[in-house]
C-alpha cells in the first residue's frame, strides 16, 4: 500500500481542532475546488454536522475531470486524541486515514496518516506512485488549511 504522513501545528485547543476535523461542513468547504458535496449519511440533508463513531458519509466530488463517489466509515473515536476513517465503497481498492491530535506548547499537533491502494494491481501501483500520492497530499493539505483557518478564527 502507498502511504504518507502530514503533520501540522495549529495554534488552537485540541478539543476545537478535533471537533473541526469531524465536521462535514468544514470538509465540504475545504474541497470546494472539487465541487464536493455530501449525498448520503451525516450531513446529507443540511451539509453540516459532526461525524461520530460508526457514522458513514458518502461524498461526491470531481477529480481529474471525473465525478467520483466514496463512502467513508468513522471508527476508533477517542475524543479528543484520535479517530480513523476508511473507505467502505468507492474508487480505491483500499483507503484508510488515521487522525491523531496531541497537545504541544504552540497548540495542537495534528497528524494525518494515509494508506491507500488504487485498483488494477500493477497499473494501480504505478498510478499511485506517479499521480495519486501527490494528488492526495494536496487534498489533505487543502483540508488542513481550511481546518486551521477555522480553528484560529474568533
Amino acid at each position: 500500500m502507498a502511504s504518507f504522513v502530514l503533520e501540522r501545528i495549529i495554534p488552537a485547543p485540541i478539543e476545537r481542532v478535533f471537533a473541526l476535523s469531524l465536521d462535514v461542513g468544514v470538509h465540504v468547504e475545504s474541497m470546494a475546488a472539487h465541487d464536493e458535496r455530501i449525498v448520503a449519511g451525516t450531513g446529507a440533508e443540511t451539509g453540516a454536522g459532526r461525524m461520530g463513531e460508526g457514522d458513514t458519509v458518502t461524498w461526491d466530488a470531481r477529480h481529474f475531470g471525473i465525478r467520483f463517489r466514496m463512502t467513508s466509515l468513522v471508527f476508533d473515536v477517542d475524543e479528543p486524541r484520535a479517530f480513523s476513517d476508511r473507505q467502505i465503497r468507492g474508487p480505491f481498492a483500499a483507503f484508510r486515514h488515521v487522525h491523531t491530535f496531541d497537545v504541544v506548547p504552540a497548540g495542537t499537533l495534528m497528524r494525518d496518516e494515509i494508506e491507500f491502494r488504487s485498483p488494477f494491481g500493477p497499473l494501480g501501483r504505478l498510478v499511485d506512485a506517479l499521480v495519486m500520492r501527490r494528488h492526495l497530499i494536496l487534498l489533505i493539505q487543502q483540508r488542513n488549511d481550511t481546518l486551521a483557518a477555522q480553528a484560529v478564527a474568533p
